[in-house]
């Protein structure tokens, strides 16, 4: 299950946050002297010992750019059995809030991430990111330390991508031939007809099928993408190596071998990173968790465990 839970981001940005794996539940026996007994842990099934529930760690999910939290269900789910593992809808995505009037820079949304933190009680926390959510991911490692005990950055390239890139998602962005009349129309033109898919990938077309919900006309995206080309127009011009080498805690670099982050680059972005590691997954492009998600949960496992 998920449980949704309310967070006031930067500028009083409403965000959903969402809790996946069950909450605990008192047991309904009482003691003769009224107390509620121990809840169960969401692994095992037992009671917890003394103070277990306060050590389960924290792990905040951040989805890319058009993600939602609901993209990292299946990962959350796994995790859940001994993390307490929280996925946002960054602002502008999901079901968050996209005021129009809304900062959408790289300061709103890393004050985001650290407001979930601080409001849902997770930190230290280990904070796990996709694309985007993973340069938030190191930028909050690097600002606010005592709220992050590790990050795993998952396909985001630290370089500076350029204005041509800029140029190419607003072409895209008016290619998609919306409203789409049914889902299997999103996984078909996302996942074989689009463009930019060089052979059929069905896991893309399930992604972006998430990514969309029924209007009175069809299926349309969750997100505004004007508001998604501002929120990468924040980053996009500018290189984040500075800051990935402030990240003081444990970091590791993941990459699907057929993803936009290269070998190269990875690799200096972990020689970068004071205690940085580095993790590829084969068989696998952008969308690494949607891809290869077995291969995925065995590449970050390791380093969830050390930590």
């Amino acid at each position: 299950m998920a449980r949704r839970i309310d967070v006031t981001g930067a500028d009083g940005v409403r965000l959903a946050a969402w809790e996946f794996g069950d909450p605990p539940k008192p047991d309904p026996a009482r003691d003769t002297s009224g107390h509620t007994g121990q809840a169960p842990h969401p692994a095992t099934g037992q009671p917890p010992g003394p103070g277990e529930q306060d050590r389960m760690s924290g792990v905040l999910l951040l989805h890319g750019l058009m993600g939602r939290a609901s993209h990292w269900a299946s990962t959350a789910r796994w995790l859940s059995g001994r993390h307490r593992a929280v996925a946002l809808d960054q602002r502008g995505h999901g079901q968050s809030d996209k005021p129009p009037q809304a900062s959408f820079t790289r300061e709103a949304y890393v004050e985001d991430a650290e407001a979930a933190i601080e409001q849902l009680g997770l930190g230290p926390a280990v904070l796990i990111g996709h694309a985007m959510g993973g340069l938030t991911a190191w930028q909050l490692a690097a600002k606010r330390p005592d709220l992050v005990r590790g990050v795993i950055i998952c396909d985001m390239r630290a370089s500076a991508l350029g204005s041509a890139s800029q140029r190419e998602w607003d072409q895209w962005f008016k290619s998609w031939p919306v409203p789409f009349a049914t889902l299997a129309d999103v996984r078909k033109w996302f996942g074989e007809d689009d463009p930019w898919v060089e052979r059929p990938n069905p896991s893309r077309g399930e992604f972006y099928a998430e990514a969309m919900h029924e209007a009175s006309d069809g299926w349309r995206p969750v997100f505004e993408p004007g508001q998604m080309l501002k929120s990468r127009a924040t980053w996009v011009y500018d290189a984040h190596w500075e800051e990935l080498a402030q990240v003081r805690c444990p970091a590791l670099v993941v990459r699907g071998l057929d993803g936009e982050l290269g070998r190269a680059e990875a690799q200096e972005m972990v020689r970068v990173l004071p205690l940085g590691e580095y993790a590829e997954i084969a068989d696998a492009g952008h969308l690494v968790h949607y891809d290869q998600p077995e291969g995925w949960r065995a590449a970050i496992e390791p380093f969830l465990n050390a930590l």
